[in-house]
């Protein structure tokens, strides 16, 4: 069942397929075109990130981060020139539920990296739960959602830097009870690019990889997409991201990159220490 949906949504939304909707919509630019209901929710579900954030976490970051060298599998990138790229901005694609319809105007490129994973881990977790009347977790490279029946003690998950590490060294342990846990990196995902280190997460404000104050961000939230997209924002917005967390009151984790361990809105308090 799991498989179902990831094929599902990798079929709509992958910038890398050219059989995919999203590449569909990028051959008929500045045309309406009807696209799938799973398309459809998840380009809802990226615009609304996009309207929550004031913009911090936008799905027009496609050619920008195709710019950086993100353009192809991580062990095919290679370096070249460094040639930032305008991000056009949430506000001129033209979703229309209705209709099923989209209208992506030429020279907008979409990325729905930023959401669309944590939107199908929230889907196949609340599609296994109702199926098997059981309790699930789902965890897809860092997106974790939870659904149905919850085991004693909650789900006990490992945070650390490391997602290979975490299990044996944890550096932290939550229970998690119901919604959602995201961690976004800036350590995970790298390359080089005009002999610069760059890294997945765009500052749409800049077209730029976002400045790297945090190594990693964790947030809890409702949902997978709502912890993802706070977390994501936090890595845009940098040193101003604690605050934003807690007026949110979003309990979050967020580690610097000198290894300093910042926890906000509820998180469980921890020791601060240096991480080598």
């Amino acid at each position: 069942m799991l498989r179902v949906v990831l094929d599902d949504v990798d079929r709509a939304c992958s910038r890398f397929r050219e059989d995919s909707e999203v590449s569909r919509l990028h051959w008929n630019a500045g045309r309406a075109v009807v696209v799938g209901p799973v398309l459809a929710s998840t380009l809802a579900v990226a615009l609304r990130a996009a309207r929550l954030t004031d913009g911090l976490v936008d799905p027009t970051v496609g050619a920008a981060v195709r710019a950086l060298g993100y353009d192809r599998d991580f062990g095919a990138i290679v370096d070249g020139p460094l040639m930032p790229q305008r991000v056009p901005g949430w506000h001129w694609v033209s979703l229309d539920l209705e209709r099923g319809d989209v209208v992506l105007p030429r020279g907008v490129e979409l990325d729905l990296g930023a959401t669309a994973k944590a939107f199908a881990a929230d889907r196949a977790a609340r599609a296994i739960a109702a199926m098997l009347d059981c309790g699930v977790l789902v965890s897809l490279g860092g997106d974790v959602a939870v659904a149905g029946r919850v085991p004693e003690g909650g789900w006990r998950v490992a945070i650390s830097d490391d997602h290979r590490t975490a299990v044996a060294r944890p550096e932290a342990v939550v229970s998690v009870r119901r919604g959602g846990l995201a961690t976004s990196s800036t350590t995970q995902r790298a390359w080089v690019r005009g002999g610069v280190a760059q890294h997945h997460i765009v500052d749409p404000r800049t077209g730029l990889a976002a400045e790297v104050v945090w190594r990693t961000v964790t947030v809890a939230a409702a949902s997978c997409v709502d912890a993802n997209t706070a977390a994501t924002a936090s890595i845009v917005l940098g040193r101003e991201a604690p605050e934003w967390l807690a007026v949110r009151g979003l309990p979050a984790r967020l580690v610097a990159t000198s290894g300093e361990v910042v926890v906000v809105g509820g998180w469980p308090a921890e020791r601060v220490r240096l991480v080598a």
